[in-house]
Formats: C-alpha cells, sequence, structure tokens
C-alpha cells in the first residue's frame, strides 16, 4: 500500500468516526433532554429541534409489526457492510478522493441509524410523557434490532395557511420543507448530492474535446503550407 493510499485510508476512517461520534452525541442529548414532540428553538421558529422517533424508512414509511422492523435492520447491516467494503476495494483501486469522501459519508449515515435500530431499544426506556433515561434498571422500551431511530432537525423555509378559496387545501397550513432529520440524514443526502454532482461534471469533462496544443497547431500549419 502506498503513502497516498494510506492517507486516504485515514481520511476516511477519521471522517466516518467523527459524523458518527457528532450524530450519537446529538441523539443522546436528545433522547436524554426531551420528549417526544417537544420543540426547542434554535432560530425563532425557523430553524428548531423537535424530537420525533421514525420506527421504518425515511418518511414515516415502514414494514409492518416486529418482523418488519427486523427485517429493516438487517437490511440496514447488510447495507452497510457492503458499502464498506465497497469502499475499502476501491481505495485499493485507486478511487479518487472525492468519490471516496461522497460514499463516506453516506456509509457513516447508514451506520449512524442502524445504531439507533440496533441498540437504542435496549439502553432507553420510552420517550412518551417523559425524559427517557439511559440504560434504565427496568430495561428499555423494545427487543434487540427494533429500536426507533431518533430524529430532531427542522428547518422549514417557509409556512404559511392557503387561502380559504384554493380548491381542495383552502384553509390548510403548508410548510416547505417539512422533513424532520438527524446528523447521519444530512450525512446521507448530502453524499447522494455530491456523487451526482461530481458524475455529472466528470461525465461533461470526458464529453469536452481536448484542445490542440500550440505546437501541434504549427506541426499541421507547416505541413499544409509544404
Amino acid at each position: 500500500m502506498d503513502k497516498e493510499t494510506r492517507k486516504q485510508y485515514a481520511f476516511v476512517w477519521y471522517l466516518l468516526g467523527a459524523i458518527l461520534v457528532v450524530d450519537q452525541i446529538v441523539k443522546i442529548w436528545v433522547k436524554t433532554h426531551m420528549q417526544i414532540g417537544e420543540d426547542i428553538p434554535l432560530i425563532g421558529d425557523w430553524c428548531r429541534l423537535h424530537f420525533v422517533e421514525n420506527e421504518g424508512f425515511a418518511f414515516g414509511m415502514k414494514l409492518g409489526g416486529s418482523a418488519g422492523k427486523i427485517i429493516l435492520t438487517l437490511f440496514r447491516l447488510f447495507a452497510s457492510g457492503a458499502l464498506l467494503w465497497f469502499i475499502l476495494h476501491k481505495m485499493n483501486r485507486g478511487m479518487r478522493k472525492p468519490m471516496a469522501i461522497c460514499l463516506t459519508l453516506i456509509l457513516a449515515g447508514a451506520i449512524g441509524n442502524l445504531i439507533d435500530s440496533f441498540f437504542y431499544g435496549l439502553i432507553f426506556n420510552e420517550s412518551y410523557y417523559n425524559v427517557a433515561q439511559l440504560f434504565p434498571p427496568e430495561g428499555g422500551y423494545a427487543p434487540l434490532l427494533q429500536g426507533r431511530v431518533v430524529d430532531m432537525f427542522y428547518f422549514p423555509l417557509f409556512e404559511f395557511t392557503w387561502p380559504e378559496w384554493v380548491p381542495f387545501c383552502g384553509g390548510e397550513h403548508f410548510a416547505f420543507f417539512n422533513a424532520i432529520f438527524n446528523v447521519a440524514d444530512a450525512a446521507i443526502t448530502i453524499g447522494v448530492i455530491w456523487i451526482l454532482i461530481y458524475l455529472l461534471l466528470d461525465s461533461s469533462k470526458q464529453k469536452t474535446p481536448k484542445s490542440e496544443s500550440i505546437e501541434e497547431t504549427n506541426q499541421k500549419t507547416e505541413k499544409i503550407e509544404a
């Protein structure tokens, strides 16, 4: 393994560890200081902590029952392991650093949420109507593999109420970007967007014809004149 590859390995592990540490610190703080549904303003009403727990995929989608929850957690475990293997395999073959960063962000986010699903049911009690306790004497709220993912960041860019005369949605409240997410979700989103931009720019570079050097142009001119 050459020096450059070793540096890339070190950077990937540091980035992965930093995201996981920050993600878990924020989640544990929220879990041990807030009840589900509680709000803490950060920047007025626009930016706030709003504690919810996600039982399944993004946007509240989930598989049914305990079996569905276990299947989802095992799928996350398998996907995280496969992605880790892919990153290490490609780095040994000279993967570019920007792509390694993108994939590491996605991996860190996947592992961050996997930790919640795997362990949080065992190490926390419920957050409904009270603040949860870490390692409660009576045990956690769910068995292994059946924990819920902690989400907390709420950044509605703007909100308003539709006028009464608007068909179908008159009088209803509307919030643009009302998703509630965590550090791990943010890492996944940034990683995916970065990959798309990177691939787009890389593709456009490959399609752009290389400009001729001055020396090549002069040689062609001399041939024509001869």
